[in-house]
């Protein structure tokens, strides 16, 4: 039987331009983003199993048919998100990946690092879209020395146009290409100090220092990162000192396990989380619990997560639970499912009261999971005492008197087959 092929470039480009003008709606975009994402999908086969395009129905291109796909395909894909709805990022993520596809695609087809440099630099300043960026790092193994040196006389050129015009207060998107650039360029030099200076942001506050550590841990400076990763997550309590915290402890990992425990011990008294206190439980061996309880103390939700999902123990979660007075509904039907072994009234009778508050507001959004839940907790109740089951259907019946009124909940109910 003969198998019908198509060349790569029908294959992909069709996928990944527009296939209708209504992309401003929202879910035409993301169907738009669906497709582009299988045409992303099949460049990427052809640059890293070329001879698996043929089960694809797709002939094996030649180096230069998968550039000249790729390139095509980043044009058209940044012309479609010009003029598309992407509040999901559908779009922008099939976009970095081309844009992370292009430079590999650029090598292999040796395309002349002159012309290749100068479209990398002309490509920030695309009259639509000029919020992406291109990695001269990526770029280096296709660029080489010439394209490089062209690439660096463009952005000094760029820098001498700015520094030369009138300073404007607001945002310069010229100045922001220098400093893209500037900091890429520092991590293709593998200059430390250049690294340092350019990634700081705003004169060393926190964002920086972990973008410090970033481009250190790229060029192979794990040490170094180690010791910037830290420094970000010392000087701030806030989110960019705990973004930086699994840096931290991955780089400690891998390269001074020693200080692990230690390490792992700050990030947890940094941000006492069930999680955090987990990770230096597993650490630091005998004694910890307690003291990881205790310092958990001060953070009531945490303290029950830890005691009931890594000391497993339920019945020391659920007496917490009620000697802190949480009213976290979410965290009281999980800790209440965990308890229907020990004690199914007690626990089933929490589930309702979940429940309960959960259809205190009329929202048809929560009465099939509701009803849904109430389906489960008779299941439960056949295998304990009678008296449970007669609990779980009275409070049903006392549901269907009090929202009587609500045809969409009893409808749900009559649907899950409830008393």
């Amino acid at each position: 039987m003969r198998i019908e092929v198509t060349s790569l470039a029908d294959a992909v480009l069709p996928l990944i331009r527009a296939g209708g003008r209504d992309l401003w709606r929202y879910y035409a975009a993301n169907e738009q983003g669906r497709r582009m994402h299988e045409g992303v999908d099949v460049l990427r086969v052809a640059l890293d199993n070329p001879a698996e395009l043929l089960y694809l129905g797709v002939t094996t291109p030649t180096a230069k048919e998968v550039y000249t796909t790729t390139h095509k395909a980043l044009a058209s894909a940044i012309r479609v998100i010009a003029r598309a709805d992407d509040s999901s990022g559908i779009i922008g993520d099939a976009c970095r990946d081309l844009i992370d596809l292009h430079p590999r695609a650029a090598a292999l087809a040796e395309v002349p690092p002159l012309k290749l440099a100068d479209w990398v630099f002309k490509f920030h300043f695309d009259d639509d879209v000029d919020y992406f960026e291109l990695d001269p790092v990526a770029y280096a193994p296709a660029l080489g020395e010439k394209g490089l040196a062209r690439l660096r006389e463009r952005v000094e050129t760029l820098r001498g146009e700015v520094s030369g015009a009138p300073r404007d207060r607001g945002y310069s998107h010229d100045e922001s290409t220098l400093r893209w650039f500037d900091k890429r360029f520092a991590v293709l030099d593998r200059d430390v100090e250049a690294i340092i200076r350019t990634h700081l942001w705003l004169g060393g506050r926190e964002l920086g220092h972990e973008h410090v550590a970033e481009a250190l841990e790229e060029i192979g400076g794990f040490a170094l990162a180690t010791e910037w990763a830290e420094k970000a997550v010392l000087a701030s309590r806030e989110y960019h000192g705990e973004k930086a915290a699994p840096r931290w402890l991955r780089l400690t990992e891998e390269h001074s396990p020693e200080r692990l425990p230690e390490v792992a011990r700050t990030v947890f008294e940094r941000w006492p989380t069930a999680s955090n206190a987990a990770r230096w439980v597993s650490l630091a061996g005998g004694g910890s619990e307690d003291e990881a309880q205790r310092i958990l103390e001060a953070r009531p939700r945490e303290l029950v997560l830890f005691e009931l999902n890594v000391l497993g123990r339920v019945q020391l979660a659920w007496d917490t639970a009620h000697r802190l007075q949480i009213t976290d509904q979410g965290l009281w039907s999980r800790l209440a499912e965990a308890y229907i072994d020990i004690d199914p009234m007690a626990g089933i009778e929490v589930q309702l009261q979940v429940v309960f508050a959960d259809l205190v507001r009329a929202n048809t959004r929560a009465y099939r999971p509701a009803a849904n839940d109430l389906v489960k907790m008779r299941k439960a109740a056949q295998a304990a005492p009678p008296e449970v089951l007669a609990m779980v259907d009275a409070g049903i019946a006392d549901l269907r008197a009090k929202y009587r009124r609500r045809p969409s909940l009893m409808a749900e109910l009559d649907l899950a087959k409830l008393p």
